[in-house]
């Protein structure tokens, strides 16, 4: 009976305990977790894109950073207190700065993964962000997919590194700040500094350049040859060349004794 009180007792004192904490601790509003710019998992902050963008598909996740660069700055400031140091860097306009290749999955693939080396076949269709459409495969239908070895520089650091964790056939739209892109160097309908807004499909990925060889050009002797067989039969027909009366007067002049004896005569000046 006194066991059976003092455990009553402790589970009542228990109880009231948890009912007091529970009303003097009011609880926690839920706080989102901040969008992060790192490579861990997390939602990135987007511009807002215009609507002639297309909306991606229902579902599709965040754009989610590939990787994020903080360039070095060119110039350190010394000999000055923090504060001021803070200031002349904010006048100067020598702040440090990051940019991120961000990336959304519209389609997971379920080829092989895109790896370093290959050479890719894309599918693609480039977006400036107010929606201009300054370039596609689409409008080259005769050139089919577009080809690029990854890792040989021969596209924008945007691209050469976007394709990372991709599979064949899956879809992607990756944001290309313009330090990634073409930089303050004018492109055709593509004004300096722009950011770029890419949808992409890899198609295929081998191990050498699947692009047609074009087909031979015929040897460059082969063009005068035509005319070269034709020129036997156009004396023929053309009046003699100068050379021949030369050639026709010997016979005339061996079979007339007196026209050889004019022509050892020197002629006078």
């Amino acid at each position: 009976m006194k066991l059976t009180s003092i455990l009553l007792f402790s589970s009542i004192a228990l109880a009231q305990t948890v009912a007091i904490a529970q009303t003097a601790a009011p609880a926690k509003p839920h706080i989102a977790a901040k969008p992060t710019t790192g490579a861990a998992p997390g939602c990135v902050k987007m511009p807002p894109l215009s609507p002639k963008i297309p909306a991606l598909p229902a579902g599709a996740p965040c754009a989610k950073a590939m990787y994020t660069l903080t360039p070095t700055l060119p110039a350190t400031i010394v000999d000055t207190p923090p504060a001021m140091a803070a200031v002349v860097s904010q006048y100067l306009g020598i702040e440090p700065f990051s940019f991120s290749l961000a990336y959304i999955d519209t389609k997971v693939g379920t080829g092989a993964l895109a790896a370093p080396h290959k050479w890719y076949s894309v599918l693609y269709t480039g977006y400036l962000q107010d929606g201009t459409v300054f370039d596609s495969s689409a409008k080259h239908p005769e050139m089919g997919p577009f080809v690029l070895q990854q890792g040989a520089h021969g596209v924008i650091p945007g691209w050469d590194t976007g394709f990372y964790g991709m599979r064949v056939g899956g879809k992607r739209r990756l944001f290309i700040p313009h330090q990634l892109a073409y930089g303050n160097r004018p492109q055709s309908g593509i004004p300096p500094n722009s950011d770029l807004v890419f949808d992409i499909e890899l198609v295929n990925q081998s191990d050498k350049d699947p692009t047609p060889p074009k087909p031979p050009t015929p040897p460059a002797a082969a063009a005068p040859s035509a005319p070269a067989s034709a020129a036997p039969p156009a004396p023929a027909t053309a009046p003699p060349p100068v050379a021949a009366p030369a050639s026709a007067a010997q016979p005339a002049a061996a079979s007339a004794p007196p026209a050889t004896a004019p022509a050892a005569t020197p002629p006078k000046p």
